[in-house]
């Protein structure tokens, strides 16, 4: 049963229902975090992100499996409509940066155009209330090579400028939950607009 729970995160072939995420109009706890653009090595800092804007920090459980790979693909693609409404998006999971330089800039999936961080030790999706799973040996990613890390759930929060959740979006499947995504931030960007009006 256990081997099919990590083979399911890490394929992707199910959705996981969120299991006590942060909700709406909680306080989006602020991280600093290793990243990653095009295969550039940054460092993303959550609190000079909501400065510019609402941000998208999604949680995926390896970077280099199906279900990740369909997500990171899909926000790529996406990622000027996420910039026209007024959003930056950071995708986190608990992959070494050193894998995270490759995917990032690997032209299928983040397209170096969607930037990803390390929370190698968790730390980031545990202080979300996002459920951990430690990793199992023999679990190999999309290009046969061995997955030496944890996984957190597939969970995405819109944070707003104050620094409040505007929205909890897991239990679907990975272009579902970027389509659901971009349709509450260009909500919230609509509704700013209409509010200078």
């Amino acid at each position: 049963m256990r081997r099919l729970i990590y083979a399911l995160l890490a394929t992707g072939a199910g959705s996981l229902p969120a299991f006590a995420a942060l909700e709406q109009g909680a306080t989006a706890p602020v991280f600093t975090a290793q990243a990653s653009l095009a295969g550039k090595e940054f460092t993303f800092d959550l609190k000079n992100a909501l400065k510019k804007g609402p941000v998208v920090v999604y949680f995926y459980p390896s970077a280099y499996t199906g279900g990740c790979n369909i997500q990171a693909h899909t926000f790529a693609e996406d990622m000027d409509k996420f910039k026209a409404a007024g959003s930056t998006v950071i995708g986190v999971s608990l992959d070494s940066i050193t894998r995270l330089n490759a995917f990032s800039a690997d032209p299928q999936y983040c397209a170096g155009k969607l930037p990803v961080a390390s929370d190698a030790d968790g730390s980031i999706a545990k202080s979300y209330q996002l459920k951990v799973m430690e990793g199992h040996p023999g679990i190999k990613d999309t290009r046969g090579q061995d997955i030496d890390h944890g996984f957190a759930e597939r969970t995405t929060f819109v944070i707003t400028p104050d620094g409040k959740v505007a929205a909890t979006i897991g239990g679907l499947a990975p272009a579902d939950n970027v389509a659901k995504t971009l349709e509450t931030v260009q909500q919230l960007h609509g509704g700013k607009a209409k509010a200078a009006t």
